[in-house]
């Protein structure tokens, strides 16, 4: 049974997970632009920032849940990825709303935000976002949102892929029970014809044990309707 042994998975460290790190700053500036850059009462303010936290926490409810649900895991993925494609409707909106222009992913500023985007030293970020105005902050978070969907795309192609192949632990669980019996099986199977005290009794058990094989292959044709 040692290749279904890891059937439970282990690797549930959403920090090690670039998509959580990018998430978890887009909450912190989220909440800091919200809160700076709106006018008090507007309920743009509770979207952004809820649409932020629901983008990081079901990251890390994805990842929690690995272990036990693969559906869990890629159901929250794609909520997490929703969240955030939602929030970055409420960035090019706010841009629009003041005329202020979206900078094109391949000018100068786009390429600049791109490649702050991929500095994974977030810690940094908050102190560099409280010295730009609302213009800069807002690109700059139009372009890291895109990067974190793109990551979490990546991530939950590869889940569905593993999903097709593997299963969840149910299936896995299976598997694994199909496995021990198929090990046990083999060592019925190797018992009985290591018992034997000649050729001519091995003969016989061989023959014996494939009609017994034979008829229970006919009873699973049977009950799958394939008899």
């Amino acid at each position: 049974m040692e290749e279904n042994k890891d059937f439970l998975r282990q690797d549930n460290n959403y920090r090690s997970l670039k998509a959580f790190r990018k998430a978890e700053c887009i909450y912190d500036v989220t909440f800091y632009f919200a809160h700076t850059f709106l006018s008090t009462g507007d309920r743009t303010i509770d979207q952004m920032v809820q649409a932020a936290r629901s983008g990081k926490q079901n990251i890390v409810e994805g990842s929690e849940a690995a272990a036990t649900n693969k559906e869990s895991e890629l159901n929250l993925t794609n909520v997490a990825k929703a969240s955030l494609e939602e929030l970055l409707e409420d960035y090019l909106d706010y841009l629009k709303a003041h005329d202020y222009e979206e900078w094109p992913k391949d000018s100068e500023k786009g390429l600049a935000a791109r490649r702050l985007g991929r500095n994974d030293d977030y810690e940094k970020w908050s102190s560099y976002f409280r010295e730009k105005p609302d213009e800069v902050v807002a690109n700059l978070l139009v372009s890291l949102i895109r990067q974190c969907t793109y990551l979490l795309s990546r991530q939950i192609a590869k889940l569905e892929e593993d999903f097709v192949l593997h299963g969840g632990i149910r299936e896995r669980m299976r598997n694994a029970r199909t496995a021990a019996r198929g090990n046990e099986w083999n060592k019925t199977l190797y018992s009985r014809l290591d018992a034997a005290k000649d050729r001519e009794e091995l003969d016989k058990i061989a023959k014996a044990l494939h009609n017994q094989i034979r008829r229970t292959a006919f009873g699973i044709a049977k009950r799958k309707g394939w008899a």
